[in-house]
């Protein structure tokens, strides 16, 4: 059987020990590799793929402490500034990262444009070989579809799209899909919620996922954006700690499986295409 990965995945230490930004807008509650691995076994998954979240900012010591645990069964997107060193970003590397995200959803996010951060992240990524994950309003990725379309390294965009509000039909889902079907462009198919009106949905819109699948289906990886950041309207300032969203690991892994509707194509999602994308052993 093939070796299933999570490919979004956060991982929250103690706010003592590891300090989240002060700009947050909520405070993360603790969420361990160890609790993350148990939920994740129940399915037969035991290839992680660690992604900064927007709290941490740019101090990343928790995700490389994290890929040192999982060694060859993990891998990192990190987020860093321009003034990281060629010599941190290759010791990035050598403990797992391949990746490096720009975030333009959250509060949190660049304050920079898209264009301008992109380009910067480009250079760092391609010294390395990594790719760039962006995750963005599909407004935005459809506004800045040109530049994500010339880039020289391999694009990874964030959670279906965030295609909230816009159907595969309409200028902005046409821009994403045409972008999919290019040979560097990925997409995670992670976290429907966050395109839903249901907070803890587990499914995401049908004619989304068949549009996507359509045009990209050597290049979907599946995550589950566990342990599922609270919405945005449940953020209860800095100083306090804002549950994470309750659902159930098995049943958002089920729900997703369920909704592709093929077992051989699921596990080419979260199997096959992370083994490429991030350089596990053996693909």
């Amino acid at each position: 059987m093939s070796t299933r990965c999570d490919s979004h995945v956060h991982v929250v230490g103690p706010a003592d020990r590891y300090p989240q930004v002060a700009e947050r807008t909520y405070l993360a509650g603790v969420a361990s590799l160890p609790d993350l691995e148990r939920l994740a076994a129940a399915r037969n998954i035991s290839r992680f793929v660690i992604v900064q979240p927007s709290f941490y900012g740019t101090d990343n010591s928790l995700l490389l402490e994290t890929l040192d645990h999982l060694g060859d069964r993990g891998r990192g997107v990190a987020v860093v500034d321009q003034a990281v060193s060629a010599a941190a970003l290759a010791d990035f590397h050598r403990r797992g990262v391949r990746g490096l995200r720009i975030n333009l959803y959250t509060s949190l996010g660049t304050k920079a444009p898209l264009d301008v951060r992109f380009k910067a992240s480009e250079a760092q990524a391609r010294a390395l070989n990594w790719h760039v994950e962006v995750i963005a309003p599909l407004a935005m990725v459809a506004e800045n579809a040109a530049l994500l379309a010339s880039a020289k390294v391999p694009v990874v965009v964030d959670h279906y799209g965030l295609y909230a509000g816009f159907t595969p039909a309409q200028s902005e889902g046409r821009a994403l899909l045409d972008l999919l079907c290019l040979p560097h462009v990925w997409v995670k198919l992670s976290a429907p919620y966050r395109s839903s009106d249901d907070a803890l949905a587990t499914r995401p819109d049908p004619a989304w996922l068949a549009a996507i699948l359509s045009a990209a289906t050597d290049r979907c990886v599946w995550g589950s954006d566990w342990p599922h950041t609270p919405e945005h309207a449940a953020h209860a300032g800095g100083a306090l700690i804002s549950p994470y969203r309750q659902l159930n690991y098995v049943n958002v892994v089920d729900g997703f499986v369920a909704s592709v509707g093929s077992a051989e194509l699921s596990e080419r999602i979260m199997s096959d295409n992370p083994a490429r994308l991030y350089e596990f052993a053996g693909s």
